[in-house]
């Protein structure tokens, strides 16, 4: 993905295909700096899990893995599909996930 081209998605939109697998797609109704925040604290819990295993620090890996998944959740990629909620349950996902990140 580093070609800066956006990868394919399925027909309904709910997934991105990359190297011939599926991944949930980011919520499309994420305005883009909520998506852009989200993503920067997502890269960020991510260099938190690959710096506690170099580290062999059990609690900072939770902590890492527990802050990657908020992020993902609140972008839609994980936990309840976000075409199975309505507008303002989406809505109050990525806010709650953003308020948690923020702390």
């Amino acid at each position: 993905m580093s070609s800066g081209r956006r990868p394919d998605h399925t027909p309904d939109g709910h997934f991105v295909v990359i190297e011939g697998r599926r991944w949930r797609a980011t919520d499309p109704l994420l305005p883009e700096a909520i998506a852009s925040r989200l993503r920067k604290h997502l890269m960020a819990a991510r260099r938190a899990v690959r710096s506690a295993l170099a580290d062999e620090d059990e609690a900072a890996l939770r902590a890492a893995r527990e802050r990657v998944q908020l992020a993902k959740v609140a972008l839609g990629e994980r936990g309840t599909p976000w075409w199975e909620q309505s507008a303002s349950q989406r809505r109050r996902r990525w806010q709650d996930g953003l308020t948690a990140l923020d702390e």
